[in-house]
């Protein structure tokens, strides 16, 4: 397929280079941001020990779902706790990366998935992990070389070339990321979060086309999330459709924050700037 050359973005660059939802990435500028409070920093555990101790008291497989379902605070909170029990708990420190991530705070979440990597280099959880670190905080390039190695561990798994095709965006390699979103999807098909992706990947080229028939093929699967709904809106609302893009969004969001994208699109379409996103920013690190 051929595919129209990278467009110079206009002023809106200014106002979506930083976009998200309600994830780490999303596309609104009005989303509520992860709550930037700090939990204690993980250390080791200074607890005594007798002859009666059964050793690190961690968690269970139920209580960690179940953390898994709490804001990225909480998380933070109790996968600081799970690593303290054992250092070498992979899972607990990869956890808690993720939830550091949520909040923002991509350098400790670096910091904490790399005493993984110390411990198991091939750990392919932690390099995804490390990889979206980067590309969380906008360092696609630093993201690559995990990705790499993320490969050469797992060439069937998806998630390496979902993220691969983002890292790549953020290091202004277009062509190479979206051969990277193909392959995503070659590999995980109805996926509506690569689906989604490459559906603003053609939006912020310009090819309006191609970018609606991918999200609405993502915003259709059983599985979408309000993101890829809100990605949809997105779109629709800078193309001028601002109706159809209200009703995506009022089935997601509350009424002040709707009403506020609403605003935003309407403001948009005001200074000639609908129809064209900018380049890279707004997929999302899945």
């Amino acid at each position: 397929m051929c595919r129209k050359p990278l467009r110079t973005a206009t002023a809106l660059t200014a106002l979506l280079g930083s976009i998200a939802l309600a994830a780490p990435a999303s596309a609104w500028p009005f989303a509520a941001k992860p709550a930037a409070s700090t939990p204690p920093a993980a250390a080791p555990a200074s607890k005594a020990t007798t002859p009666a101790d059964d050793g690190p008291k961690k968690a269970s497989p139920q209580e960690r779902a179940a953390a898994e379902r709490m804001d990225p605070l909480a998380r933070s909170v109790f996968w600081a706790h799970e690593a303290n029990q054992d250092l070498t708990d992979a899972q607990a420190w990869v956890s808690l990366a993720a939830s550091l991530r949520a909040l923002g705070r991509y350098q400790e979440a670096g910091e904490s998935v790399d005493k993984v990597l110390v411990l198991y280099p091939a750990n392919l959880d932690a390099l995804l992990e490390k990889a979206r670190d980067h590309i969380g905080a906008g360092k696609g390039f630093y993201a690559l070389d995990p990705l790499r190695k993320a490969e050469a561990a797992a060439p069937r798994d998806w998630r390496v070339y979902s993220l691969m095709a983002v890292a790549r965006e953020q290091n202004r390699q277009p062509d190479e990321a979206h051969a990277a979103y193909e392959q995503a999807l070659v590999l995980s098909p109805d996926n509506p979060g690569v689906l989604s992706n490459l559906g603003l990947w053609y939006a912020s080229h310009g090819q309006r086309a191609e970018a609606e028939t991918y999200l609405r093929r993502a915003a259709a699967q059983p599985t979408a999330t309000a993101q890829e709904r809100q990605n949809l809106a997105l779109v629709l609302g800078m193309e001028g459709r601002l109706a159809e893009a209200e009703r995506l969004m009022r089935e997601d969001l509350p009424p002040d924050v709707a009403d506020a994208n609403l605003a935003y699109l309407r403001e948009a379409s005001k200074t000639g700037g609908h129809g064209l996103l900018p380049p890279g920013p707004m997929a999302q690190a899945r």
